[in-house]
């Protein structure tokens, strides 16, 4: 731990001082203070079906999960909406393209979000990039949608190995998702709309280990590259803080999901930047807080690690205030922090909506 504890120290001034955030995109695209939520429009898994028309007025985003591939590396996206043989009560297309524009009428964004924890999405070569971009843009196109939320887990990206550069990254899976993306963004302009929730494993610990051929799992940090290389066109990072092991924070000290503590550690990384693997040479720089928010399980069913609603605020009010903390002391404060992300809205509906009726005034204060 002394060598990264040293190279930390040694970049501190070089982080906070010489390496400032980012200019953050537009703020008109996503409330000052947002809610991100998903709704479950092509699946079921217990919580029930919630009809567009029905998602509670307190979401500011909505994301439509999940676009999935035809095959891991085909890069054809299809969204398939639920069947009413799993989803009791769907609604038409025809009323659901009209939920959609209801909300955006509302002033809310819906997103397609592509990937989750079943669509593996691998694009390996550019035939599959392009692919990707062209159903991408159907799925959009037809529904009207707002922009596209990347959740890409399991081994939809890694580092090859010697692939260390943060600002040069040679792999093929996170080039060509890069240069998708940026893609889309020329394809629909400034109001498009760029989000992205990668888990713990993909961001933080690269802190500790990233790219292939060191001994460690080549996902590690492995999204980094693609969050650097589009920090000037992304909306909102709001990464899974739930079903992840312990991480390690700033403070060279592991924290373990569920509490106040391990918000306020894993988001205070994304706003103070870090070196990757102990390299001071090799560094994430800081995202403007109104990219940030905080990724959450919207109630105990939805993910491992679900935080109590009190930590919850407490997490907030250190991170925009200095106020309320605990052991873990972040870097400075950040009062523009853009608010907090659910799995999910149709887990929150079957628990009375006690995550968007606790936390949507709270979040907006």
């Amino acid at each position: 731990m002394s060598r990264i504890r040293t190279a930390l120290a040694a970049l501190a001034g070089l982080v906070l001082a010489a390496a400032p955030a980012s200019a953050a995109p537009e703020p008109a695209a996503v409330p000052e203070h947002a809610l991100v939520g998903y709704l479950h429009a092509s699946f079921a898994n217990g919580s029930g079906y919630v009809r567009m028309a029905d998602v509670p007025a307190e979401w500011d985003v909505i994301d439509l999960a999940f676009a999935e591939p035809t095959s891991p590396t085909s890069g054809q996206l299809e969204f398939t909406r639920c069947q009413a043989a799993e989803c009791p009560g769907v609604e038409s297309d025809e009323e659901f393209l009209a939920g959609i524009r209801a909300k955006q009428a509302e002033g809310k964004k819906v997103l397609l979000s592509v990937g989750g924890a079943n669509g593996q999405v691998r694009l390996e070569t550019a035939a599959a990039r392009d692919a990707f971009v062209a159903s991408a843009s159907e799925i959009i196109d037809r529904w009207g949608l707002d922009g596209i939320d990347i959740d890409f887990e399991g081994h939809s990206l890694e580092l090859a190995p010697g692939d260390t550069d943060l600002k040069n990254p040679t792999t093929p899976v996170v080039v060509n998702l890069i240069d998708a993306l940026r893609a889309l963004n020329d394809r629909y302009g400034a109001d498009f709309v760029l989000t992205m929730a990668p888990e713990t494993f993909f961001v933080q610990v690269g802190y500790q280990h990233y790219g292939g051929g060191t001994g460690a799992d080549p996902r590690a940090g492995a999204y980094l590259p693609v969050i650097d290389a589009l920090r000037a066109d992304l909306d909102l990072l709001h990464v899974q803080n739930y079903n992840s092991g312990p991480v390690m924070g700033l403070d060279d000290q592991y924290h373990t999901m569920g509490n106040a503590d391990f918000h306020v550690a894993m988001i205070d990384m994304l706003l103070t930047g870090f070196p990757l693997a102990g390299n001071p040479n090799n560094t994430f720089a800081p995202l403007a807080p109104e990219q940030v928010a905080i990724g959450l399980p919207a109630a105990n069913p939805a993910g491992n690690g679900f935080t109590p609603v009190p930590e919850v605020h407490k997490a907030l009010d250190c991170l925009r205030s200095g106020t309320n903390c605990g052991p873990y002391q972040p870097h400075g404060t950040y009062p523009k922090l853009r608010g907090l992300m659910a799995w999910s809205i149709n887990w929150d509906v079957y628990h009375g909506n006690e995550f968007a009726k606790s936390h949507d005034a709270y979040a907006a204060r």
